[in-house]
């Protein structure tokens, strides 16, 4: 390069690329993302929600987003339980019978998600970074309500950019238990009881008629694994397998993972009579949970303290 500055090649016109400078200017915009994961690229329009919002007015123009999911979040007097169907589609194409819909944001945080995978993952990624940095700077960890806060500040700067994406966020903070709803137009909510998805009107059908604060947790587990399999029967785009999360005070595990066709030899029988005995014994009969998501595993018993010789 310096003997090129010396000799003047440099300056002649006829040996630069007139399209370098675009080029580079092209990669800086994709590659903002990883220098600050909140600056994303848009499409390359003058004004992206103007006409992103035209785009879906004209029919013939049109990509039908289709998505299918069916999560259920409620608390009651043992916790806060989290259930989700593992069916993941692309339009009328079922790409997927094994995802994971209920994700760990922090310890003490769980979160579920509904729309488009990649936009929820991504985001998922940022609030598990969001937590980590302000519990390395502050020494304490985000409450639920401030990372609801965060993923809604996040879906209101990107309302009208496409942003599909549907999440409940559940734990414990320093209020007790928490659940909190957030969707891609910004819109946040905190409640008792939340079913998000494609599949949510037949998982309310079940948690309307049957929930009740006071339950114990046996009835807790059977209404939740009730309720997304009755959306996975009814609606097309929600099935695999169900998995079932409960978040205690101090921990939270995975309390079983059920095929969704499993489930319906022991639920039409418990449509007749609503005896529990059959379904404790049934969700609980040859699971075993992944390393990564048994409190055993996570959370280890102390060593036990070595204790010197007596010196004789």
């Amino acid at each position: 390069m310096a003997l090129e500055n010396i000799c003047g090649f440099n300056k002649l016109k006829s040996l630069e690329d007139p399209n370098v400078d675009n080029t580079h200017k092209e990669s800086a915009r994709l590659l903002t993302m990883f220098n600050n994961p909140y600056s994303l690229p848009v499409p390359p329009f003058d004004n992206a929600r103007k006409r992103l919002a035209k785009l879906d007015k004209k029919d013939e123009e049109k990509v039908e987003m289709t998505h299918g999911t069916t999560t259920v979040g409620f608390k009651f007097q043992g916790g806060i339980i989290l259930a989700a169907d593992s069916r993941g589609t692309s339009g009328d194409f079922v790409s997927s019978q094994t995802m994971r819909k209920v994700v760990k944001i922090h310890t003490k945080i769980l979160g579920t998600v509904a729309g488009g995978a990649a936009d929820c993952f991504y985001w998922h990624r940022v609030l598990t970074m969001e937590c980590r940095l302000h519990e390395l700077t502050y020494n304490r960890p985000l409450s639920v309500k401030s990372v609801a806060r965060i993923l809604t500040n996040i879906a209101y700067n990107h309302k009208g950019m496409g942003l599909s994406m549907g999440m409940m966020l559940a734990g414990y903070d320093f209020d007790g238990p928490r659940l909190c709803y957030v969707d891609g137009d910004g819109t946040s909510a905190e409640g008792h009881l939340f079913s998000v998805g494609s599949g949510s009107c037949y998982a309310l059908g079940i948690l309307d008629t049957f929930y009740k604060y006071d339950m114990d947790q046996e009835e807790a587990y059977c209404m939740a694994m009730r309720s997304v399999y009755n959306a996975t029967y009814l609606d097309n785009y929600s099935g695999g397998l169900v998995r079932l999360y409960h978040i205690r005070k101090d921990d939270w595990e995975v309390v079983t993972v059920k095929d969704c066709a499993e489930l319906r030899k022991i639920f039409y029988p418990v449509n007749k009579n609503e005896s529990l005995a059959e379904f404790s014994k049934f969700i609980r009969d040859g699971f075993v949970p992944d390393p990564d998501e048994d409190p055993a595993v996570r959370n280890p018993p102390p060593p036990k303290p070595i204790v010197p010789p007596k010196e004789e």
